[in-house]
């Protein structure tokens, strides 16, 4: 599809790392959300991002998810560690701001090319892969172009990026956004107050909430339930997707879980966790074994995105982790498991931000992931409920504002409001 000038009102070059194919993210699912209703919304959409040897596992299937009038740029990007290094080691210099910093140079030249070209109105780069604002940033500046950056969550946090040469990449970048772009996006209450207080001077406008959500169009595409979950009338509690050791460490459910199975066995014996795709197995599956919990615990394989919602709709309960090192961010996953309408054990701060949007569906227990005797005690407090059918769900209505359709109004109606001005 190619721009006309005599037909188009409104474009966007949209600067994205994950997009379809890649297969383990589930960050891609904003954009391709906001991007199609953008398009929906008589936008003419271009994502510029990256040519798929830079993505280490990838889905041809994925494909399909991409909108059909919505047009896609890929440039040159190789991964550092898979394609520049010599027997697995490599500059860290070569990896500043990211693995995919070949990808600022191919983005910006096919970036250019496109800007040339088809004159957008506006620029759109979307985190978590840095390289991605540097483009932004950078086409920008050499166009004139506004520029929205969709942060999503915090860049800089205490202790985070460890790395110096990362940290000084990420606080340039944080810096030169503040001051160009018309607006930079978050997805949490907390991540816009710690902005606001880091930068004083900046009107407020400036900043803007729009948060996760789940996609109404997937979970419409999935499958109807093919068969029951229930192994041996055990209850069946799901974690689905990367359990990061540091952020989602679930060392405390392990031995939450351990001591329930060892002073009351028959409670314990009820419940089947599984740990679907943790990214971590090889970590994972000497703990199970040391704390004497591999019959209640099952290291899961990663399936398909869809195959992935559908367990969630089947499965009697949900897990959610999140670090309180992680307070200024609420995953994508716990507006889905909203939409699944099914109870959730949060562990999490109770004081934090996914917290508070996972209590709001009216189904979840929260206990903090670093302490143990929470955990257990929630576990005895979960099971027992869903036992006795205590939970109740939000009616679709309510369901409805967690959607990324919903979100995607409001982030419209920005850009919108930039091209009238």
């Amino acid at each position: 599809m190619e721009w006309g000038f005599y037909l188009v009102s409104k474009r966007v070059l949209y600067i994205a790392f994950h997009f379809p194919p890649i297969q383990t993210s589930s960050g891609v699912h904003r954009t391709l959300a906001f991007s199609r209703h953008l398009a929906e919304q008589d936008w003419h959409v271009r994502v510029l991002t990256v040519d798929n040897q830079a993505y280490e596992q990838q889905n041809e299937t994925q494909l399909k998810f991409i909108p059909d009038n919505v047009s896609v740029v890929r440039a040159f990007a190789r991964d550092t560690a898979r394609h520049f290094s010599f027997k697995g080691r490599y500059l860290a210099s070569m990896a500043v701001p990211d693995r995919w910093q070949s990808w600022i140079f191919g983005g910006v030249w096919a970036g250019l090319k496109q800007i040339w070209r088809l004159r957008p109105d506006v620029i759109v780069s979307t985190y978590p892969i840095a390289s991605a604002h540097f483009i932004g940033y950078f086409l920008h500046k050499l166009t004139g172009v506004p520029w929205v950056a969709d942060f999503r969550d915090p860049m800089l946090q205490d202790g985070y990026p460890s790395q110096p040469a990362i940290r000084r990449a990420f606080a340039w970048i944080e810096k030169k956004a503040v001051k160009h772009c018309k607006h930079i996006i978050f997805t949490s209450p907390g991540a816009v107050d710690l902005y606001r207080q880091r930068f004083p001077d900046v009107e407020d406008r400036r900043w803007q909430l729009i948060p996760n959500g789940f996609d109404s169009k997937m979970f419409e595409a999935v499958p109807e339930p093919q068969s029951d979950t229930h192994i041996s009338g055990r209850v069946t509690l799901l974690h689905s997707g990367t359990i990061y050791p540091e952020e989602r460490d679930p060392r405390p459910l392990f031995q939450a879980l351990s001591e329930l199975k060892h002073e009351e066995p028959r409670l314990a014996a009820q419940l089947r966790l599984v740990l679907r795709a943790t990214g971590h197995d090889p970590l994972f599956a000497p703990m199970l074994k040391e704390y004497d919990i591999e019959d209640l615990v099952e290291l899961a394989p990663g399936i398909d995105y869809l195959s992935a919602l559908q367990e969630m709709l089947q499965v009697d309960a949900l897990l959610l982790m999140q670090a309180s090192n992680c307070n200024y961010q609420t995953p994508a996953k716990a507006y889905e498991y909203i939409r699944a309408k099914r109870p959730v054990l949060a562990l999490t701060d109770p004081c934090g931000d996914t917290a508070k949007v996972i209590l709001e569906s009216g189904v979840a227990l929260v206990a903090p992931l670093d302490d143990k005797h929470a955990i257990k005690q929630a576990l005895r407090d979960f099971i027992v409920g869903l036992q006795e059918s205590r939970f109740t769900y939000l009616s679709d209505a309510n369901i409805e504002q967690f959607s990324r359709q919903h979100q995607a109004k409001t982030f419209t109606q920005l850009l919108d409001n930039i091209v009238q001005q």
